[in-house]
């Protein structure tokens, strides 16, 4: 019983103590261009997960270092251009088409490609390869009697 009230006690606590999130930034337009910069950047931990949606440590301090670099009014082609020479094309998501981007941008379609191609080839070469099994007279005959048993 005293473990239930210390259980309630502790809450009840929580609850008044409990205070509503502040605001990432006095600068409700900063946050928002924040935002729609960060869907478009690749967290370099994670690297599967946008900017925004990641929680790894690197993925907070780029997203000060993207803050920082908006306060200092960059556009936001400025401030690609710079995350992309410090840390590559990666770290975009969408990078742009260019021949050091064309394996990401066109490989999966050639590899695609060179699969059906494969694929063709091996079952016109198995297709050729099998030839039906003529059957004797008397393996004819066996084969009927064992179906009628």
């Amino acid at each position: 019983m005293r473990f239930l009230g210390a259980i309630l006690i502790s809450l009840w606590i929580g609850m008044c103590s409990a205070r509503e999130a502040a605001p990432l930034a006095q600068d409700p337009v900063l946050e928002a261009r924040l935002v729609k910069l960060s869907h478009e950047l690749r967290c370099l931990v994670c690297q599967n997960e946008s900017l925004s949606s990641s929680r790894a440590e690197l993925a907070e301090d780029l997203r000060r270092e993207v803050r920082d670099l908006i306060r200092a009014n960059k556009s936001d082609q400025e401030i690609k251009d710079f995350l992309v020479s410090r840390y590559g094309d990666f770290v975009l998501y969408r990078p742009e088409v260019k021949p050091l981007t064309w394996v990401l941008w066109f490989g999966p379609f050639v590899v695609l490609l060179v699969a059906g191609v494969f694929l063709l080839v091996y079952l016109r070469q198995r297709r050729s390869s099998v030839k039906p099994m003529v059957l004797s007279e008397a393996e004819r005959a066996r084969v009927e009697q064992l179906l009628k048993d």
